[in-house]
């Protein structure tokens, strides 16, 4: 019997959607002992993409995302499957304030990202006029949504609760998630559940309420998640499972293009990369690159993406002279403010904080207000004091402050994205079969959502591999 040669599966991109994309697949193929092997190549020397924790004097300092919801099966399935599910940690505390007209307001209990599914404290807060709390409960009684179509997020829930819940309620609590304009987001392919609840039950409010009876929804959020050393150490863990000729750091794809049966993969350093197959998880910027040849591609040149930053202060714990409640603040586009969000990360997590310590993690920068990401460290650094101090009182500087420039990470779903999307995968299972897309930019940017859609693109690809004639093609070769 004659060995068959073996192909090449190429995954491009080494952010949680490629990583995890090769475990699944190296896994199988092993698994089903076929004639495969896995290669990632990564740009950088590292893995991980958004994903970066700092360990500094006792902190320990995310970068990236911090937490991941707890009940997600995609996240806690592979920590399990990679060792990592007795190194998971609740949240100590998520109750949030939010910040409207320079003042702080609890975010009222029993809602979900700022919706209210409990009529009682909703109407108890301040952070919303008596009219306000009148046109949100209209919700109770308006007609279904007539809108068959994709829409904005921000119009869908303008229409169901009014104005002033969207901007003052759920907008902010949103605001370090999306950080684009949530008028013009898709609400299709960001919370398509909202628009199937309510067109079930008529009633947004009453059908999210519904929904959730058989659980306890509230604003101390404590179905968070992390790692007790960090989101790192979840990337460190998924590598370690990984032969280590799986990867190829510090190299950068510069062009992909069908030859015959197989795809040539060019490289930076001149030299080639030969598959029968290829993942391409990288940011949709890099992903037109690859592919500029191919006109179809063109609908990711012409998708944004936002600029963010996120600063971490450190402190001791007398450097303030009040106490400070709950795990943090959002804000208001109606307050005068830069900061966008404020978390308390040793109220939320405080394994990551020394005894006697306190660890800030300020974010900036959205739809409208990029450019203050390019500011230097210190005028950041002096913006996010100067916006902190107009709610509490600061009195020393702190130890050391950590920023983060996400500098166009944050993919924008406008409108219409999901049909665009299709329509792309469509034209590249027709034009380029083999080549599959996934990652932040397609079908949710959270990392369950990715995680998920790493599963998903397995699948596809093992359904190519079945449905391919068996056609002998080169061994993986780095020239």
């Amino acid at each position: 019997m004659v060995d068959q040669p073996i192909k090449t599966i190429a995954i491009i991109g080494g952010g949680i959607t490629g990583l995890a994309s090769a475990y699944y697949l190296q896994k199988r193929l092993r698994q089903e002992g076929l004639p495969h092997e896995v290669l990632l190549i990564e740009a950088d020397p590292r893995l991980g993409g958004k994903i970066k924790t700092t360990v500094r004097d006792g902190f320990i300092i995310e970068r990236g995302p911090e937490s991941f919801p707890a009940q997600n099966s995609h996240v806690v399935r592979l920590a399990r499957e990679v060792g990592m599910e007795e190194q998971l940690v609740s949240m100590k505390d998520g109750s949030l304030s939010v910040l409207v007209r320079e003042t702080l307001y609890p975010l009222p209990k029993g809602t979900l990202i700022g919706i209210p599914m409990q009529l009682a404290p909703f109407l108890r807060t301040q952070s919303i006029s008596l009219f306000g709390k009148l046109r949100a409960v209209a919700d109770l009684i308006l007609p279904r949504s007539k809108e068959k179509k994709d829409q904005s997020f921000g119009g869908f829930i303008r229409r169901r609760l009014g104005d002033e819940v969207f901007e003052n309620l759920t907008e902010p609590v949103l605001s370090n998630i999306v950080a684009g304009d949530l008028d013009g987001i898709s609400l299709i392919s960001t919370f398509p559940d909202f628009y199937e609840t309510q067109q079930k039950h008529r009633s947004l409010i009453m059908g999210l309420k519904k929904n959730t009876a058989s659980k306890e929804y509230s604003t101390t959020r404590r179905d968070q998640q992390t790692f007790k050393a960090g989101m790192e150490s979840f990337i460190q863990a998924i590598e370690g499972k990984l032969a280590p000729e799986t990867f190829l750091k510090g190299v950068r794809v510069r062009e992909i293009d069908k030859v015959n049966d197989e795809y040539v993969i060019q490289l930076n350093n001149n030299s080639a990369v030969h598959a029968s197959s290829v993942i391409v998880a990288t940011p949709h910027q890099a992903s037109y690159n690859m592919f500029a040849n191919y006109p179809y591609f063109d609908m990711l040149r012409e998708m944004s993406a936002i600029s963010v930053a996120t600063i971490s202060l450190a402190f001791d714990e007398d450097a303030f002279n009040m106490e400070l409640r709950g795990s943090g603040f959002v804000v208001s586009r109606n307050s005068d403010y830069t900061v966008t969000c404020c978390s308390y990360t040793h109220k939320k997590w405080p394994h990551m904080t020394p005894a006697g310590k306190i660890l800030l993690r300020c974010y900036i920068g959205r739809s409208g207000d990029e450019t203050v990401v390019d500011l230097s460290d210190e005028e950041i650094i002096r913006i996010v004091l100067d916006d902190l101090n107009k709610t509490m009182s600061i009195t020393k500087e702190p130890d050391f402050a950590l920023i983060s420039r996400w500098k166009k990470t944050m993919p924008q779903y406008t409108v219409g994205h999901k049909e665009k999307v299709e329509q792309l995968k469509k034209s590249i299972r027709t034009e380029l079969p083999g080549v599959f897309l996934a990652g932040s930019s397609y079908d949710g940017f959270s990392l369950p959502d990715c995680i998920g859609q790493s599963e998903k693109v397995v699948k596809e690809v093992f359904d190519f591999i079945q449905q391919v004639d068996a056609t002998p093609i080169k061994t993986v070769s780095v020239h």
